[in-house]
């Protein structure tokens, strides 16, 4: 079984330009993402798939210096960047992550992996009330291809898995209950605005630019000083079309 994690990432956004090769800590955002999937157990290789619009050209080029696959395709069909994505790497299964989130969880995600080891699930949803910014999803390219083919709407395209999600009868869709000290949806832990980088910014000084630092530690972090978690509250997270 080959399992790929794949990192979506541009430099456009309505709300942060340029946020995934903002500063953080010792280095950027985007790294902090790379260097976190690559300790999910069981992942054979980390992509960062970009866009081909000329703006993207500064991703290629950190990836290229820093030695990190790189994959190019639509800005707007996600999807089918993803699909090509992992037509090109040869993937099994496919973890999902997106780049405004220095945060991810990789513990859970490899708890992820061991629960696809044991099943035949196409995809994996994570049960729970959980911040925002710290799951990745894990599919199987079957499932990929299915979403890639069946999939037309324009919200098919952008979000990668609405398709499975809106129509669950579909797959053979399975459900990880994330541990309960996670349990916490009032929290923000992703870089989608102003108010988020300043926060996550404040996050990485105070455990010193610890790229590997545990969720659980964060959000720890975040509950013994409320006012650092209050600076994002207020943010209402973007709708799904």
């Amino acid at each position: 079984m080959k399992l790929v994690t794949i990192i979506q990432a541009r430099m456009g956004s309505t709300r942060l330009p340029g946020k995934v090769m903002l500063p953080l800590g010792d280095t950027i955002v985007l790294d902090y993402v790379v260097n976190r999937c690559h300790q999910i157990k069981g992942v054979n290789e980390v992509i960062v798939a970009t866009s081909t619009e000329r703006a993207d050209d500064k991703i290629e080029q950190w990836c290229d210096e820093y030695h990190i696959p790189c994959s190019r395709g639509s800005q707007d069909d996600v999807l089918g960047r993803y699909h090509k994505c992992a037509r090109e790497w040869d993937a099994d299964y496919i973890f999902r992550v997106t780049s405004d989130c220095p945060f991810v969880d990789y513990e859970m995600a490899s708890d992820i992996v061991n629960e696809m080891k044991r099943s035949s699930y196409d995809i994996i949803k994570v049960e729970g009330h959980l911040p925002r910014g710290l799951v990745a999803e894990l599919f199987s390219f079957k499932t990929l291809e299915y979403m890639n083919k069946h999939g037309l709407e324009a919200r098919h395209r952008e979000h990668v898995t609405y398709y499975a999600y809106e129509y669950p009868e579909q797959f053979n869709m399975g459900y990880f209950r994330a541990r309960e000290k996670l349990q916490h949806p009032e929290l923000r832990i992703t870089v989608d605005t102003p108010e988020d980088y300043k926060l996550c910014r404040l996050i990485a000084q105070h455990f010193k630019s610890n790229l590997l630092v545990s969720s659980s530690e964060v959000i720890s972090y975040l509950l013994e000083h409320p006012e650092i978690a209050a600076i994002n509250a207020h943010i209402e997270q973007k709708r799904v079309i």
